[in-house]
């Protein structure tokens, strides 16, 4: 098989996108994940909405928001990455982009994009069946780039 598309999921607190973890695809189908150190302007709004974590948690397990978009760039600059969650996941990268000043160097596009023969509805389905299948949480992003590698592999034919 050849590479795997970039995957990404971005976890985020609450319904405002405040991120809190990440975890993207590299080419050869492994995954990077990490916790977010909250920025302190983050927190004096949305102290509450650190979703499952605490914000020790976070501070202590978490990477700096600048060194995820470092690591991010290194690994898929000017690429497009595919996620479950488009609007969701743009609007937590777009708040680590602005608040730190960065230009936006990937672009997001839906996972079931990649296979266009399918039939709307088909992949959430296979999507949602999958975790299932695998006793994975859709709301953590490792799971869901594992998903969405697990999913790719069972869809794509060897012309991939």
């Amino acid at each position: 098989m050849a590479d795997f598309p970039g995957f990404i999921a971005v976890e985020t607190g609450e319904d405002d996108a405040l991120p809190l973890a990440i975890a993207w695809a590299l080419p050869d189908g492994q995954i990077k994940h990490t916790l977010i150190q909250p920025d302190d302007e983050w927190l004096n709004e949305e102290l509450l909405q650190l979703g499952d974590y605490s914000l020790e948690e976070l501070r202590t397990f978490g990477v700096s928001p600048l060194d995820v978009l470092r690591e991010l760039e290194s690994d898929h600059y000017s690429a497009t990455l595919y996620t479950a969650g488009v609007n969701d996941d743009e609007a937590a990268l777009s708040r680590i982009f602005d608040d730190f000043g960065v230009d936006p160097f990937v672009e997001l596009a839906p996972a079931e994009t990649l296979y266009p023969d399918m039939a709307p509805g088909v992949w959430s389905r296979a999507r949602n069946d999958l975790f299932g299948e695998l006793g994975l949480e859709p709301l953590r992003p490792e799971h869901e780039v594992q998903v969405m590698l697990y999913l790719h592999q069972r869809l794509c034919d060897p012309s991939c």
